[in-house]
């Protein structure tokens, strides 16, 4: 009895089973015909997911490379240094504008400097003074407008800016003011396009240098001059001895413009001092800050943290990030709308067919499913459509525009997901 009431049973759970998956089928063989008897108006609404999912993926993908971007680039300025750069005062802009006399313009930071922050604040350890001239850099016939700056061996492992082939100029080389070089990673295409440039010679003015070194790429942001009438970037910068260029160039800088005769007297453009550990950043600033106020009575420098700058930059790529998400998150959920609206037309179009069914025996729950079904597929094939076209968006943008685009794992899921929950939060 037991084996013929178990048996039984199992026949009638397959009877059960059997109508429920046929009658599923059934209806998502409809809907799937349904779809397909009115295709441009399906295609239309999946459109909204489409674009809406590629529109969230696209967007964080450009935010998070441009933040990316900026960060590395605020990175390689060191995140325990201090950046001093010299800055011709406001006044002296407007006297060097309307003056047509030859006089000496005396600004900026000194070797005095230096001393005063090595001798009285604690923390610091290595301290690299930078002297920075504008200059043509010439090859034969070739050449490029470039900044000559005039530094310290030790400079590269400071400023987090390595050689990428040869070398950098060494301490005897500094002593014994060698004309050697070390060109930027952008100078070598304008000067030596089809030959290697080391142990070649270039020209700048009168002098020749013999290049020992290729500096590594490095990010834009750290090639610029601030000259007073405005902030010229330069293509590349040239690093020769800091003692050589106080030989080759002296403390006094000439300009000829026209009307006027300008010379400026400035013995250090640029001084990155490092200090031991992160938490003094902060602390070491801000005594810099307070010895230079001291003993400067115009505001002739500027002081850069890059630590404060790389927090800034983290703070402002979360509200990026935020902005930019919203928007997409916004079109995402009209793409949604669009679909509910046009689902909603859809039963009252089919009221007559929707009847036809109830009459042969469909029940409410096979209707609700039918709809369901055309909905889950038309957000589906626009949410994965719109993933496809939101990864290869970033990509077009990266190699035509140059611009920096990094795809998370989380965007084309979070954006999948929403489209997904739309539907269902529709129907």
């Amino acid at each position: 009895m037991n084996g013929k009431s178990s048996t039984n049973s199992f026949a009638s759970i397959a009877v059960i089973r059997g109508p429920s998956l046929l009658r599923l089928r059934r209806t998502v063989r409809l809907g799937v015909k349904s779809l397909w008897l009115h295709k441009l108006r399906s295609l239309l609404t999946a459109l909204g997911i489409v674009f809406g999912v590629c529109s969230v993926i696209a967007m964080l993908a450009i935010g998070e490379g441009a933040s990316y971007a900026a960060q590395e680039e605020i990175k390689t300025l060191g995140s325990q240094n201090i950046i001093l750069r010299s800055v011709k005062p406001p006044e002296e802009q407007k006297v060097s504008e309307k003056g047509s006399q030859s006089y000496v313009l005396q600004y900026g930071l000194t070797y005095l400097d230096i001393q005063r922050i090595k001798s009285t604040i604690p923390g610091v350890t290595v301290v690299v003074p930078g002297r920075i001239m504008r200059e043509y850099v010439w090859n034969i016939s070739r050449r490029v407008d470039s900044e000559i700056m005039g530094t310290v061996p030790w400079y590269p492992e400071m400023r987090n800016h390595h050689v990428a082939r040869g070398r950098f100029f060494s301490d005897k080389e500094m002593e014994d003011k060698a004309n050697v070089c070390v060109l930027g990673a952008g100078m070598v295409k304008g000067l030596f396009p089809l030959e290697s440039p080391l142990g070649k010679d270039v020209r700048v003015g009168g002098d020749y240098y013999e290049v020992i070194g290729v500096m590594e790429p490095a990010g834009k942001g750290a090639t610029t001059e601030e000259t007073g009438d405005n902030v010229k970037a330069a293509a590349e910068r040239m690093f020769i001895p800091l003692e050589t260029a106080k030989t080759r160039y002296g403390e006094i800088l000439r300009k000829v413009r026209s009307g006027s005769f300008e010379q400026e007297r400035v013995q250090l453009h640029e001084v990155t001092v490092k200090v031991a550990t992160p938490e003094q950043v902060i602390p070491v600033a801000d005594a810099i800050k307070e010895v230079m106020e001291r003993n400067h009575k115009k505001k002739d420098y500027d002081i850069i943290v890059p630590l404060e700058l790389l927090k800034r930059a983290e703070r402002t790529k979360e509200i990026f990030n935020i902005v930019l998400g919203s928007i997409a998150a916004i079109s995402l959920i009209v793409g949604g709308i669009g679909i509910m609206n046009i689902m909603l037309a859809s039963v009252t179009e089919r009221t007559r067919e929707i009847g036809i069914r109830r009459a042969l025996g469909a029940k409410r729950r096979d209707i609700i499913t039918q709809f369901l079904v055309e909905t889950v597929m038309l957000s589906g094939a626009g949410g994965v459509l719109g993933v496809l076209l939101g990864v290869t968006i970033p990509w077009f943008v990266s190699h035509f525009a140059g611009m920096k685009t990094i795809i998370t794992f989380w965007s084309p899921v979070v954006a999948f997901t929403i489209s997904g929950m739309e539907a269902l939060r529709h129907e």
